[in-house]
């Protein structure tokens, strides 16, 4: 299962820090989408649902942590896009990422592993 938009814009900023609170992850992304704390909150515990992230307790405070992989969930996400939106066989061009803010040097490789694992793992589409 992979996650909607939204659940992505929350993954990545846990990606970037974690743990971090229902109430801090609305401010970030509060903007982007143009809705509520609650809004935020119920996201969160689909997300749960999903097994896509892990809440903890510290104090009173729930806090939420990544559980999907960054690299596996951005190299499907990309397969994806790269198939579905621009009807690109083969393994996508690694280049591609290397300005990326998600990104860093040392996991560009484990990166290209997986686009061409997923590329030969993926059944091709009849016409």
């Amino acid at each position: 299962m992979k996650p909607t938009i939204p659940e992505l814009e929350i993954l990545k900023l846990l990606w970037q820090q974690q743990p971090r609170t229902a109430r801090e992850l609305h401010e970030e992304i509060q903007e982007l989408f143009d809705w509520s704390y609650s809004s935020t909150r119920k996201t969160l515990e689909r997300m749960g649902e999903k097994d896509f992230v892990t809440m903890a307790f510290k104090g009173n405070k729930k806090i939420y942590c990544a559980r999907l992989d960054k690299i596996t969930t951005l190299a499907t996400f990309a397969q994806d896009f790269a198939k579905r939106i621009f009807e690109i066989d083969g393994p996508l061009p690694v280049a591609m990422f290397t300005d990326s803010r998600l990104i860093d040097e040392s996991e560009i490789t484990e990166l290209e592993k997986l686009l061409v694992d997923l590329d030969k793992n993926t059944p091709d589409e009849e016409q």
